[in-house]
């Protein structure tokens, strides 16, 4: 049966470099296998949940590339959230509480000083009907709590391996809060059965809700199935990615010039047993990931290696990937190829180009750092047309008048073209400055 998976972000801020790795790991597990996505917004919070989040997670995703087939809400399922509730509280694995935080840490303080685990008592299981309706009546509201089995879960994961929970060392779960809205647990279990999701790829800091949501799967008479879970992305520093640190949310990364396939790349094949490369194609990325193979080492994410990435695949691209957006910053069809092919191999991104357009078109001020080199270099400019040897040829020329020869050559001349003391092999770009440009700038003129 081909696997159906799911994301399910929270639209509660941007997503980050770390959302993309399981987003992505979802996304080529399903595609390498003929699969389907689901896009599930886990939307429960209702007070942090925006419309505007939602969206960003939708464009986030196109923009990496990545299609869902399927697309659900949390909060438009709450009618089958609450009927898994109902059943649960009429098994007795969902029973009431009405313990105050400032109780249960009091609780929690006095179970460790007795050298006790901090694990729930269960008290509200011994609570009498009236000691309820007493508690009702001082206007407490229940939370409510999984009743957990006294049991190890264990199953095969998908890049662990053999995995499992001891659940006897855990407290029963807060399913729903005191003022009736749930957790993450249940709607994420619920939603899982009705929408028939056969494997739940997520990070390793879930390991411990899969020994929960195993007997949640079970309690409800539900295939349970096939879990993994991969490591997690950090800072270079060890730092756990949050939606906090926004230099690094993908919507950052995409105006600061990044290429999707860049994040791809380092997002998927950090961490794992492949060597972190460039990888253009997302067919060619699914075929590389191996969740087996994935490290249980947390994956360290540097941004200058994302730079590093950025650039090789700037610097392979084709004119005509590129075409549209180079028109887009304003170059012009006519001179487009040629200059990309003489200005990629400087870039960082694509916009930079926009940076050695001007360049070219001008207007620059030149730079005279030796005007005797100028000089002879104005008087020896050739005539048009220009091609890949005039460049050659020309300084050539201004050798054997002047007697100047490598940096000392060429640096005058490129602070007199160009304003700058680096860029470009200029022999590309003499033909695109064009002999009128060059000459008034050999002159000393901002042209």
């Amino acid at each position: 049966m081909a696997p159906l998976v799911r994301f399910a972000p929270s639209p509660t801020g941007y997503l980050h470099i770390g959302n993309a790795r399981p987003a992505l790991l979802n996304a080529l597990f399903a595609r390498a296998r003929g699969g389907r996505l689901l896009l599930r917004l886990d939307d429960t919070d209702r007070e942090r949940s925006t419309a505007e989040f939602a969206r960003a997670v939708e464009e986030d995703l196109a923009w990496l590339g990545i299609v869902p087939d399927l697309f659900a809400r949390q909060s438009d399922r709450a009618a089958q959230h609450d009927a898994a509730a109902e059943r649960l509280k009429g098994q007795g694995r969902l029973y009431p509480c009405y313990e105050t935080p400032e109780e249960l840490e009091r609780r929690r303080r006095r179970q460790l000083g007795r050298g006790l685990p901090p694990i729930y008592d269960r008290a509200a299981l011994s609570l009498t009907a009236e000691q309820r309706a007493a508690y009702e009546a001082e206007g407490r509201r229940p939370h409510w709590r999984f009743k957990l089995e006294a049991r190890t879960v264990a199953w095969d994961d998908l890049v662990r391996g053999p995995a499992h929970v001891d659940c006897a060392s855990l407290s029963d779960p807060v399913l729903i809060r005191a003022d009736g809205t749930y957790l993450y647990t249940l709607p994420s279990v619920v939603d899982d059965i009705d929408l028939g999701i056969t494997h739940v790829i997520r990070g390793e800091d879930h390991v411990t809700n899969t020994g929960v949501q195993v007997q949640i799967f079970e309690a409800l008479e539900a295939s349970v199935p096939v879990f993994g879970h991969h490591n997690l992305l950090t800072t270079a520093d060890g730092e756990g990615l949050s939606k906090r640190l926004g230099h690094l949310s993908l919507r950052s990364l995409r105006e600061a010039g990044y290429e999707p396939a860049a994040v791809r790349s380092l997002a998927v094949l950090t961490g794992s047993a492949e060597a972190v490369r460039p990888v253009a194609s997302l067919d060619e990325l699914a075929s590389l990931v191996d969740l087996a193979q994935i490290s249980r080492a947390p994956a360290r994410f540097d941004p200058h290696e994302l730079d590093g990435l950025n650039a090789r695949l700037v610097h392979a691209m084709p004119y005509a990937e590129v075409a549209p957006r180079l028109a887009a910053l304003g170059i012009p069809d006519l001179a487009g190829e040629a200059f990309w092919l003489a200005v990629r191999a400087n870039l960082a991104t694509v916009a930079e180009a926009a940076l050695w357009w001007k360049v070219v078109a001008g207007p620059v001020a030149p730079v005279i750092a030796d005007p005797a080199i100028a000089a002879a270099a104005a008087e020896t400019l050739p005539e048009e047309p220009y091609g890949p040897e005039t460049w050659k040829t020309w300084t050539g020329a201004v050798r054997e008048r002047t007697g100047a020869k490598g940096k000392a050559l060429f640096m005058p001349l490129r602070l007199a073209l160009t304003g700058l003391d680096h860029g470009p092999d200029l022999a590309g770009l003499l033909p695109l400055i064009g002999r009128d440009r060059a000459a008034r700038r050999l002159a000393g003129e901002t042209a």
